[in-house]
């Protein structure tokens, strides 16, 4: 089914949702005569961009108080969608665990043949969930269950053994001093992913910037471009810059 059916299938789906106050997804896919794994995907897709909730079988319409839109989220789609920008069909890349770094999922629906490779079990759910069901694989190593993601020695072990097109990492701070950083005391991860990429992304809002935060995660040279938000500051823009860091600004509707 082509992207332009499937978005006019999720639009129809939500009018319905919201109009009767739930659907199942069994009748759902008996209307739209397709199968059951389509429609959840439609429903995790739609959940994932804050349309409605999903519940066991199926699906009810976003409570009231929650439909007032989250700036903070929009943010975080806004530089999803430009860092997807950079990603090419067929591309191997490694997506780290992170708020930020899931607002990159659903813009990978538009990709074709993608390996993708996290340590994040939330992302790991998201990608299982997408139309054009990109090849996934999972570090494994050590359960931290504080970030929900996989550390340690044996996830380094195992990225070790891939090379990747692009690693897309976020951020807690970006000391403008040093480079990235991090209320994470396990860095060691983040830095194998970058240094088994050949292009290494960060992805974090413009209120990070200028953070300091006394984990330094990246510095300065071992990544080449950085997705923020229009809200940067000109200035703080092109003292990034004079380091030689591509700086993407997603403009947030």
């Amino acid at each position: 089914m082509s992207k332009r059916n499937t978005q006019q299938r999720r639009h129809q789906i939500l009018s319905q949702i919201n109009e009767a106050g739930e659907a199942s997804v069994e009748e759902l896919a008996r209307q739209f005569e397709t199968s059951e794994v389509t429609i959840r995907k439609d429903l995790a897709a739609m959940e994932n961009n804050g349309l409605l909730l999903r519940r066991h079988g199926g699906a009810i319409p976003l409570p009231r108080e929650l439909v007032a839109e989250d700036p903070l989220s929009q943010t975080k789609r806004a530089i999803g969608r430009a860092a997807a920008e950079l990603i090419r069909d067929h591309n191997r890349i490694v997506i780290d665990y992170g708020r930020t770094t899931t607002g990159l999922i659903p813009e990978l629906n538009r990709k074709r043949g993608l390996v993708v490779m996290t340590n994040s079990l939330h992302v790991a759910n998201q990608l299982r969930e997408l139309e054009n069901e990109p090849t996934l694989l999972m570090t494994g190593g050590t359960w931290d269950p504080h970030f929900e993601a996989f550390q340690g020695q044996v996830a380094e072990q195992v990225l070790r053994g891939y090379d990747f097109d692009q690693a897309f990492i976020g951020a807690d701070g970006i000391d403008l001093e040093r480079g990235t950083c991090t209320f994470n005391e396990q860095i060691g991860l983040s830095r194998v992913m970058a240094d088994v990429a050949r292009e290494v992304v960060v992805m974090a809002e413009s209120s990070k910037v200028g953070r300091r935060i006394p984990n330094l995660e990246l510095s300065w040279e071992m990544f080449g471009t950085l997705v923020t938000d229009s809200g940067i500051d000109d200035k703080v823009c092109a003292q990034l810059e004079s380091r030689g860091l591509r700086v993407i600004c997603a403009e947030v509707n």
